[in-house]
């Protein structure tokens, strides 16, 4: 929960980067959306660099469970919703023995992709298999997969339902029609894991 400091409107953030990387770096990364204008939201409207912030917690249960190499995981984002999932993967990527993990990454353009060039990275090294997808982006520059996330975006990426660990996060429709989605392919519900906001 973060604001300005001495503000009485605290809003909920995700911890975006893993325990390691913040220890490294002695900071907390948090992925914080601004409107057209360029302003965040009202809680930090006041808040430039340099400036005190309140911060409270960590809250919450969107946490990552217990894995094991020979896991297959899946993470799904929406938006802002790859925050917590880019501190779950980092910490993971850091094993030696990591899991098979595969991303599936929306948002409305190809220029809100946040950590994007970390995220390619990974997929270049073989470490991730990195799948986008942009809805509202009218721009000729994109040259990847268009529309909302789907059943024929999971297909894709799902290689064992039945063994996949799914990691879910974004607005509450993207969450909730991929619940539904990855239960229709296989996937048992105490394997999927929720984090939404929004209706």
């Amino acid at each position: 929960m973060v604001c300005a400091h001495g503000q009485d409107e605290r809003r909920p953030y995700s911890i975006a980067c893993s325990p390691e990387r913040a220890a490294e770096t002695r900071r907390l990364e948090l992925l914080i959306a601004v409107d057209a204008g360029g302003d965040p939201a009202a809680n930090l409207a006041s808040a430039t660099p340099g400036t005190l912030v309140d911060v409270e917690g960590p809250v919450g249960a969107f946490t990552l469970p217990e894995v094991n190499r020979d896991c297959r995981m899946l993470c799904v984002a929406g938006g802002t919703g790859i925050a917590p999932l880019r501190s779950m993967l980092d910490h993971l990527l850091r094993r030696a023995a990591a899991p098979r993990i595969s991303l599936l990454y929306s948002a409305r353009r190809s220029d809100e992709f946040a950590f994007i060039d970390e995220l390619h990275e990974h997929a270049t090294a073989g470490r991730l298999e990195l799948h986008q997808t942009v809805t509202r982006d009218p721009s000729s520059s994109w040259s990847g997969r268009r529309g909302r996330i789907g059943r024929s975006h999971f297909e894709a990426v799902l290689h064992e339902p039945a063994a996949t660990l799914c990691l879910v996060c974004g607005p509450a429709p993207l969450v909730r029609e991929s619940v539904a989605t990855l239960k229709v392919l296989g996937v048992p519900e105490a394997q999927i894991r929720t984090e939404q906001w929004g209706r």
